[in-house]
């Protein structure tokens, strides 16, 4: 079965003795999911087991039959509740949702779709109605191999460059960057990636055809061209408070980890990382200014279950397979560093200020005389000692500085 129509195939009653009977059910199925994405809210975990327990036709049948029709009610809900479920399931057209997908290059993609993440799984009966996907890309072959970077909207001038150099670093090896599209951490993110010809997804909070925030229009339709957009929400949906924040539970479970670049301690960002902590996927933050209030909540989350991470590399170390590490990381070598262990500590037993014979120097440096007489005599020659008579002493500040100028011996 094509990708296109075998959406809902996993509900009781797919499978049916013809081809063209089944074909009939995956169509009906993918037009009840379409309809339920305009009735269930994103994270409704009500709405999801009813899903899980009826499949999505026989939910939507239920949400549009009259309420004193016999039959099973769906169970869970108070009838004020159910009576809101009813007056959205009569306002809905799941082919005018569709058409108008289409419109923008968009489909819907649904769980037992091959193009279904199979993550998202992960979220129980919280996991999406559907998804609204814009762009040409497989949404289930990106998202395996992809990393969160989300953050402040209000972000300093250094937030952005490290998003940015994130984004396009994870870009450079292969990994798909995903975030919500919001200004800020979301949008420097999403313009590194772009900037460096990698791909990238945007998670909205709204429908895929709507543009929010309305800044970011031009950035929207080139995330759209160049990668992918996508909703839970049917288009024409707006965003509201509470829909930004169940948003972050796809973003986190879209990815194999999640990165947060400056967030204060109510930050948005932080439900994101905290949603990818209880997944089993891993929390990153990226450092910043201790006296920053806009890293505070990045900090908190670093005491926890956070790991601290500065780059590209070190993300991908963590998130990525067996030998993707990052670099070692260790400050210039001096010319000292390059001593063997006897020699080093000959030099550690001189004196800072005054002469000491070779005896002297090889009580401190536990040696014998003679093994310290000949180290000196090498670190003579490689400029770090002077002799003096019968005693040797560190050579001047003038004589090391070039030294270490020329880098050594």
């Amino acid at each position: 079965m094509s990708p296109g129509r075998s959406c809902g195939a996993e509900e009781p009653g797919a499978e049916m003795p013809r081809a063209e009977a089944s074909v009939r059910a995956g169509e009906e199925a993918r037009a009840a999911r379409a309809a339920l994405t305009g009735i269930i809210e994103p994270g409704d975990e009500t709405g999801g087991r009813w899903l899980r327990e009826h499949g999505p036709v026989e939910v939507l049948r239920r949400l549009t039959a009259p309420a004193f029709m016999p039959g099973a009610p769906l169970t869970g809900a108070s009838e004020k509740r159910l009576d809101g479920y009813r007056s959205r399931a009569a306002a809905v057209d799941p082919q005018r949702y569709l058409a108008a997908a289409a419109s923008v290059g968009g489909r819907l993609v649904c769980p037992g779709d091959e193009e279904w993440p199979g993550q998202l799984d992960d979220l129980g009966d919280a996991r999406p109605v559907a998804l609204w996907v814009r762009g040409r890309p497989n949404l289930r072959m990106w998202g395996l191999r992809s990393v969160a970077v989300v953050g402040a909207r209000a972000c300093t001038p250094y937030g952005a460059h490290m998003a940015t150099t994130l984004g396009a670093g994870l870009a450079e090896r292969g990994w798909v960057v995903v975030s919500g599209a919001a200004f800020g951490i979301d949008g420097a993110a999403h313009r590194g990636v772009l900037g460096a010809g990698g791909a990238t997804v945007a998670v909205l909070a709204c429908g895929i055809d709507v543009v929010y925030p309305r800044g970011h229009a031009e950035l929207i339709e080139r995330i759209a061209e160049q990668g992918l957009v996508v909703g839970e929400l049917p288009p024409g949906s707006h965003p509201t408070p509470s829909r930004f924040v169940l948003r972050n539970r796809v973003i986190a479970a879209l990815t194999r980890g999640t990165v947060v670049v400056e967030a204060e301690y109510r930050s948005g960002s932080l439900v994101t990382a905290r949603s990818a902590g209880r997944l089993g996927r891993f929390t990153m933050g990226v450092p910043g200014p201790a006296t920053s209030g806009l890293s505070a909540g990045v900090h908190e989350l670093l005491r926890g279950e956070g790991v601290l991470v500065t780059d590209a590399a070190e993300v991908v170390e963590l998130v990525g397979e067996i030998g993707d590490l990052a670099p070692a990381r260790r400050g210039p070598v001096l010319p000292k560093d390059l001593l063997d262990p006897v020699t080093a500590r000959v030099l550690e037993a001189l004196p800072a200020r005054r002469t000491a014979d070779a005896r002297d120097v090889a009580r401190e440096a536990a040696t014998t005389r003679d093994e310290a007489l000949a180290r000196l005599y090498e670190l003579h020659s490689l400029g770090f000692v002077e002799r003096h008579g019968d005693g040797w002493q560190l050579a001047s500040s003038a004589v090391r500085a070039a030294r270490d100028r020329r880098g050594g011996a």
